[in-house]
């Protein structure tokens, strides 16, 4: 039986050596993006105002962004900004979504690719661009209530939801068209159908896209910089507005908290996607 077995395969020097590369490159790569936001979070506890030399482990700097009334006024206004983006960016991508999966119709193409663009076009280009729109239509940049649509929410609903709809597309593309039928076999209407097999089908689509776009709304800085007034500040541009003057140890446990709430809805949207992706292959 063991002229059946295969053969293990000999590594030879250039294998040995394009695997050897292969790490280096790897390690490399992990240092250029993630050596900085380990500096950060390592120096958000350093004792020592300028925040040059490591002068020992403490605590009092989160303390004090804690009780800086304006880094928590911005972080309250980034969560309120995230959450309306959030929700209307999840129900207009879910819409998109099921447009561009159910239909056929004249330039899906054309309007398929204009979905696309808010997620190519660079940052400036579209802040830019938004500023001049609310300046001329006159439109407020600060909260409205009850909804708050301000100029700031509608420019992250903008780039948000095309994130949302591909990611909810993709789900798509996954369904079980048989599913319909024998729905539609068993006397299900059109909104039966939608609410109780298409919902919990898009679901994790649905909770993936919506961590997705909080993040975005809430990391955001180029086009809320645009389209922020002096009434309205969220935090990465009040961060943006104390680096200015110096990097403390305050700021870097105020980006040390935004990193680690992006990181955390992140890993939560890729852990929804991997256990979606689980269960639709059993």
């Amino acid at each position: 039986m063991r002229h059946l077995l295969p053969k293990r395969k000999s590594i030879g020097p250039l294998d040995y050596i394009h695997q050897r590369w292969m790490k280096l490159t790897l390690a490399l790569s992990f240092v250029f993006l993630y050596a900085p936001l380990l500096i950060l979070v390592i120096f958000s506890f350093n004792d020592s105002r300028r925040n040059i030399v490591w002068r020992g482990l403490t605590f009092k700097y989160y303390e004090k962004a804690w009780n800086n009334d304006g880094l928590i006024e911005a972080f309250a206004n980034s969560l309120t900004i995230a959450f309306f983006s959030t929700i209307i960016s999840t129900i207009l991508g879910a819409m998109v979504a099921l447009l561009l999966w159910r239909f056929r119709f004249t330039l899906k193409g054309v309007y398929e690719g204009s979905m696309t663009l808010p997620i190519v076009i660079p940052e400036i280009c579209m802040g830019v661009s938004m500023m001049a729109f609310f300046s001329r239509v006159g439109w407020p940049s600060g909260l409205i209530w009850p909804f708050n649509l301000s100029a700031i929410t509608i420019a992250h609903i903008t780039f948000c939801f095309p994130f949302v709809a591909v990611i909810i597309r993709a789900r798509l593309a996954n369904f079980n068209l048989e599913f319909e039928e024998a729905a539609k076999d068993l006397g299900a209407s059109e909104w039966q159908f939608f609410r109780d097999i298409m919902i919990p089908f898009m679901k994790p689509g649905l909770i993936a896209g919506a961590l997705l776009a909080f993040t975005l709304s809430l990391d955001d800085f180029v086009i809320t910089f645009f389209t922020s007034g002096p009434d309205t500040v969220t935090l990465p541009v009040k961060i943006y507005s104390m680096v200015r003057f110096s990097v403390t140890p305050e700021i870097n446990a105020a980006s040390t908290v935004l990193i680690a709430i992006t990181l955390l809805l992140t890993t939560i949207a890729l852990w929804l996607q991997s256990r979606a992706g689980q269960n639709l292959g059993h």
